[in-house]
């Protein structure tokens, strides 16, 4: 399994950040992997609600159905499957002086033979961990 986390501040308060965060489809923004990312099940979001995410790793488009399996005032959990992988993304946002203290975690579990690329994967998963910070912080930042 693959497992990156990060944390970092913001400029925003919780509500704020778990407001915009919550809508998966907003992953479009804030994460450099996501080409496109379609909220599929209808109505607004709250726990079950699921997204339709296209990515972009190593030159290659996969596809994934993410619901959002958890929804609390502090955290927010994402679970995506398909047919080689489950992906669980943790985003817990608590307060620090201002703004809010962000811990992003992705745990990636590929299945069959893709599994056998997991030793390979984890410096370029770390990578764009660094990048999903930065572009994170940046996009929330400059929220309104």
């Amino acid at each position: 399994m693959i497992d990156v986390q990060r944390t970092f501040t913001v400029s925003k308060d919780p509500g704020q950040v778990v407001a915009y965060l919550k809508d998966f489809g907003n992953a479009e923004q804030w994460d450099p992997g996501t080409v496109t990312c379609v909220q599929v099940s209808p109505g607004q979001v709250e726990e079950g609600t699921t997204w339709r995410n296209v990515s972009k790793f190593r030159g290659k488009e996969t596809e994934l159905t993410y619901r959002l399996d958890k929804l609390s005032e502090q955290e927010l959990v994402f679970v995506g499957e398909n047919k080689t992988a489950h992906s669980t993304d943790t985003i817990t946002v608590i307060p620090a002086g201002d703004g809010s203290r962000i811990t992003y975690r992705a745990q990636i579990e590929f299945k069959g033979l893709a599994k056998l690329a997991t030793p390979f994967l984890k410096s370029e998963f770390d990578k764009l961990g660094d990048k999903t910070q930065e572009q994170m912080s940046r996009v929330i930042n400059s929220r309104n």
